[in-house]
């Protein structure tokens, strides 16, 4: 499938700004996977305190944006479309570099496993293909 822009995904995913963290899905796979884009800007609202003089974002909206790329992945499949998908765990998170303002995240989710409206995604954030957060990801459909 072809990029989805911000106003495509927000007919997908129920997230507005200042939640909406995805820019664009770059590359999908309805059900299977997605690779998403977040533009990381100076004037996003958390760096006025994380941290003052050194505005890194926060790993939990990382995660976030992992867990929206893959909301979009799993709700473009007929049977999941006008749902909302559920962050159900996190679970193995690691943080390996600091994202920071002017970065672009690529964000990576492919769904491993599927059980009716629950499912688990292995996610990967990068910066210049470097691995800035992992995790595994559950989700519920509802």
């Amino acid at each position: 499938m072809s990029v989805l822009t911000t106003k495509e995904i927000m007919e997908i995913i129920p997230h507005r700004q200042p939640m909406l963290l995805i820019d664009t899905i770059e590359e999908m796979e309805p059900g299977v996977r997605a690779v998403g884009k977040k533009c990381v800007s100076f004037n996003e609202p958390y760096f006025a305190g994380h941290f003052p003089g050194e505005p890194v974002m926060p790993g939990v909206l990382i995660v976030e944006a992992l867990a929206q790329v893959g909301a979009v992945a799993v709700l473009c499949c007929d049977e999941y479309k006008g749902k909302t998908a559920y962050l159900g765990s996190i679970r193995s998170a690691r943080f390996r570099k600091k994202v920071l303002p002017g970065d672009v995240l690529l964000l990576e989710v492919e769904m491993i496993k599927q059980k009716g409206p629950v499912g688990i995604a292995k996610a990967t954030a990068t910066v210049d293909g470097e691995v800035a957060v992992n995790a595994e990801l559950t989700f519920a459909i509802g």
